[in-house]
């Protein structure tokens, strides 16, 4: 395992509405998508629908089931589980899961 994660500020806390997400462009380019719950947690996914390829994760409706804190994509409404990335509608697919930390107020991703 290498060595210490590397922490990159995207956001105010303040800028991630509860139940929303935001999308955020990491410097290499990559699209995170950042989601706050009813509960103040926060998770981050790839932002990358993969069942339309399009970049709108970010723009999905957040919510639970059975429990599991979800966004459902707003193309063609499948629910991913926060937690872990897993499609809950097709248990072969996974997005890309990004470890969230929140610092005096302002939201950070977490890359390798």
């Amino acid at each position: 395992m290498s060595g210490e994660q590397t922490w990159v500020a995207v956001c105010r806390v303040e800028d991630v509405p509860r139940a929303y997400g935001v999308a955020a462009l990491l410097e290499d380019r990559t699209q995170v998508a950042v989601f706050r719950t009813d509960d103040d947690e926060f998770y981050g996914l790839s932002n990358i629908d993969p069942f339309s390829n399009a970049a709108v994760l970010s723009r999905g409706i957040v919510g639970d089931s059975a429990g599991a804190p979800v966004v459902a994509s707003p193309v063609y409404k499948q629910r991913f589980d926060l937690r872990t990335g897993a499609c809950l509608d097709d248990e072969s697919v996974h997005v890309a899961t990004y470890p969230i930390r929140v610092a005096d107020g302002v939201v950070h991703v977490g890359s390798p």
